[in-house]
């Protein structure tokens, strides 16, 4: 974990982008948050892998990813990420202290990779 970079944004999310022992994962994944259930506060974790084709400048291959976050009526209450990422393991902390308890789901969305969670809220 010696190489790494935190991004806060609205100051609810915190992003690390990490490589385990310099190995890149080899399929897409998303994490059951951590802990579920949670208050107020929870990890996602997601791995993108290098996609051929999508070289980048510096020989990078870059992903188009979103992470959000929808209730249960489904209306998009957080966008945690919106950008183009490096292939890597990434993890995000998120601070729900400004919502209700309920049901959530955190989605991500990364090339042609799509997957949903479920996360509880209790307060």
């Amino acid at each position: 974990m010696d190489d790494f970079k935190i991004y806060y944004v609205n100051y609810e999310v915190g992003l690390r982008e990490h490589t385990v022992q310099g190995q890149l994962p080899e399929e897409y994944s998303l994490s059951q948050n951590y802990p579920n259930p949670f208050n107020p506060t929870t990890l996602i974790r997601y791995a993108l892998p290098a996609v051929s084709g999508q070289l980048a400048a510096d020989g990078g291959s870059w992903t188009a990813v979103t992470l959000e976050v929808y209730n249960i009526l489904g209306r998009r209450v957080a966008t945690l990420v919106d950008q183009l990422q490096k292939p890597g393991y990434y993890n995000i902390l998120w601070d729900a202290s400004s919502l209700s308890s309920g049901i959530y789901f955190y989605c991500l969305k990364a090339g042609e990779f799509s997957q949903t969670r479920k996360m509880l809220l209790l307060r």
